[in-house]
């Protein structure tokens, strides 16, 4: 795939004689990382879907860390497979800059924890790529669409495919919304921690509050939380996809995540959770009240 050698993820700006410029940033960025982080936390769905690949996907590739000593370098890889106990194997699909151990068209394999990122295009759409988007994400506004087109693609949101539990925030809040789908009040309940909410919004307000008031507050939370959906019903996520574009980390056990919802008729919407990390796991709290 041509615009592989396009895109690089390293520091600054290179230039090589005969092919287009390369955009750099360095892996140590916020963004970069999480991008890797988001790659490895979807990964399960590049896999399965490379199993079993649908009509509408195409261009499956794989981005790995190759070491060369001290030196190292992000390379795509084209053509690639798992073997049984989950190696990577692959197709160099550009030139190293950097790296000597390596070269384009080789096929090599691949430890999968040096797994950075993973693409599929689905009928035209650009699903994955993560460090794609945080390049993206890091050059000016008015840089964006030369960009697209350098590559070949419009970069929107894609779709995001967290697993639905409650090992990420993300996933609590698939979690909720499945519960939701499934008309499932105890599920959907499971999914809340109504006393960090109460603690959260309390926090807020110039008072002095104690365990025993936080707890009201929950409480009251909570009911309000259900007699909502017994008077209004429940909300309906079917047929929706879900894009997770941006996690702000409070604290340790605090995120504030953006969750962008595709339906449809082709309708965006776009709300920010905040979400707690419990003993049992991440849940969902009140949306982000901005001022």
């Amino acid at each position: 795939m041509g615009f592989l050698s396009k895109i690089f993820g390293k520091k600054n700006v290179a230039e090589r004689k005969g092919e287009p410029g390369m955009v750099y940033i360095p892996d140590a960025d916020e963004g970069m990382k999480w991008a890797i982080e988001k790659a490895n936390l979807t990964l399960w769905y590049f896999e399965e879907s490379l199993n079993q690949p649908k009509s509408d996907q195409s261009s499956f590739s794989i981005k790995v860390q190759i070491l060369d000593g001290e030196i190292s370098e992000h390379i795509w890889l084209t053509d690639p497979s798992f073997d049984e106990s989950g190696n990577l194997f692959g197709v160099v699909g550009n030139v190293p800059v950097d790296v000597k151990t390596v070269k384009a068209d080789q096929k090599i394999g691949v430890d999968r924890n040096y797994i950075s990122d993973w693409m599929i295009i689905e009928q035209g759409r650009l699903i994955g790529g993560y460090t794609i988007r945080a390049i993206r994400d890091s050059i000016p506004d008015v840089d964006k669409a030369q960009f697209d087109e350098s590559i070949g693609l419009y970069i929107d949101e894609g779709v995001d495919h967290f697993r639905t539990d409650f090992n990420t925030p993300e996933g609590a809040i698939l979690s909720l919304e499945k519960a939701y789908n499934d008309q499932n009040l105890d599920a959907a309940l499971a999914c809340k921690d109504f006393y960090e909410e109460a603690k959260m919004m309390l926090s807020k307000l110039s008072m002095e509050t104690d365990k025993e008031m936080i707890a009201n507050t929950a409480e009251v939370l909570e009911l309000s939380f259900i007699n909502h959906i017994q008077e209004h019903g429940f909300p309906n996520f079917s047929d929706l996809q879900h894009a997770f574009p941006i996690r702000e980390k409070i604290d340790d056990t605090h995120y504030t995540i953006t969750e962008v919802c595709w339906f449809p008729d082709g309708g965006v919407s776009v709300e920010k959770l905040n979400t707690y990390k419990s003993a049992s796991g991440w849940k969902v709290l009140g949306p982000v009240n901005e001022a």
